[in-house]
């Protein structure tokens, strides 16, 4: 991607809290900008609270932290803030924040305390880098807010600006589409039995009691369909998932995680309607990969799903009713199955479309920091 006899540009990337999805973002970019010289120091995905907080402490000792880099690019669980306090050659590097999710507007799970700690790091860091990305448009807007409204139940000494501050050095480059899944393929749903695909983490936020209660009103309206049911499944997992297996077991092709990544493809070829139940998704990974490979989606009408998810395919969003909110998705499915609509691959997140706005902004930030030794 860059002419011969270019400078390549060391990168020092920091995932402070390396889930699957930031794994696979990271990967993405040193695969798209192989002349790039990059460094990965990373921290494995559990003991949340722990993570989020202590990363500076983990890497207080880390030989990478004192080397010069022309770039440091941070994910959102790093404290940037810190770190660039504690290694002063930090603070004189450009250094990019990575909004994969924002805590101002991540649910907290039954049985935890709520702390306001994740999100004076997230503050803290933004307010720290030199430029914030966020993967969705929805996600920027859900930080704002979530900001301004904490910050104004802070008692006192609060500096004006914060936010406009914030808003100025935000930009909008979602996680790139491979563009292998961009594949062609027959257009047609099966409308007489239509191939249901479920393709989140298997945690509460993405509404397994949604999806159970939708497709139980599929079959009070005598609604036929076969069903995959895959993603990331940990040790404890909501009880709704085995109570989908037991009452619909018979209509079941997929269940459970799919270790082969060419297994997962083809079941994203094979499927016909990809379903959200979501009650956060930041950006959502798995949808855009299931409508790249032609499924059409069902998704509610919130969070960033309204960014590349047609009218048509989005139900009405009630959140503090599941029943309602289920008939309003069998309602569209039912449209769907009627109007036979097109594929609609988002063909504006594919990584090859997304590549020049990654590079753009790398070089703006390393000649920012250039004349700085």
């Amino acid at each position: 991607m860059r002419s011969p006899g270019t400078f390549n540009p060391r990168i020092l990337l920091l995932s402070g809290y390396d889930a699957a999805s930031h794994r696979r973002w990271r990967e993405q970019l040193s695969a798209m900008f192989p002349d790039y010289e990059w460094q990965n120091l990373v921290l494995p995905p559990r003991f949340f609270r722990w993570r989020i907080r202590g990363n500076p402490l983990s890497w207080l000792n880390e030989p990478r932290l004192q080397e010069s880099w022309n770039l440091i690019i941070a994910t959102s669980m790093v404290d940037l803030a810190t770190l660039r306090g504690l290694h002063p050659r930090l603070a004189h590097t450009p250094c990019l924040l990575y909004m994969h999710e924002n805590q101002f507007a991540f649910p907290v799970s039954r049985g935890q305390n709520a702390s306001a700690d994740p999100q004076m790091v997230n503050l803290y860091s933004a307010l720290s880098a030199d430029c914030v990305v966020f993967n969705s448009g929805w996600n920027r807007d859900s930080f704002l807010a979530g900001a301004a409204s904490f910050l104004q139940k802070l008692p006192d000494e609060v500096p004006e600006g914060l936010i406009e501050t914030l808003r100025d050095k935000s930009r909008v480059i979602p996680v790139p589409i491979e563009d292998r899944l961009f594949a062609d393929r027959p257009s047609l749903m099966n409308r007489a039995c239509p191939h249901l695909l479920w393709n989140h983490r298997w945690e509460y936020d993405k509404g397994p009691d949604r999806l159970l209660k939708f497709l139980q009103v599929l079959e009070e309206r005598s609604v036929p369909f076969r069903l995959s049911v895959v993603g990331e499944r940990f040790r404890s997992y909501p009880k709704a998932f085995d109570r989908i297996r037991e009452q619909f077991g018979p209509c079941i092709e997929h269940w459970g995680f799919l270790e082969s990544r060419d297994d997962y493809d083809q079941l994203l070829r094979q499927a016909d309607i990809v379903i959200s139940t979501a009650l956060h998704d930041f950006q959502g990974l798995s949808m855009l990969e299931a409508m790249a490979s032609g499924c059409v989606p069902l998704a509610p009408d919130r969070l960033a799903y309204r960014e590349y998810v047609p009218d048509l395919s989005r139900y009405e969003s009630h959140k503090e009713n599941t029943a309602l909110e289920a008939e309003a998705a069998a309602d569209t499915l039912e449209k769907l199955l009627d109007e036979q609509p097109l594929a609609c691959p988002p063909e504006a997140w594919q990584a090859s479309s997304l590549a020049g706005d990654y590079e753009s902004l790398f070089q703006h930030l390393i000649k920012a920091g250039s004349g700085i030794s």
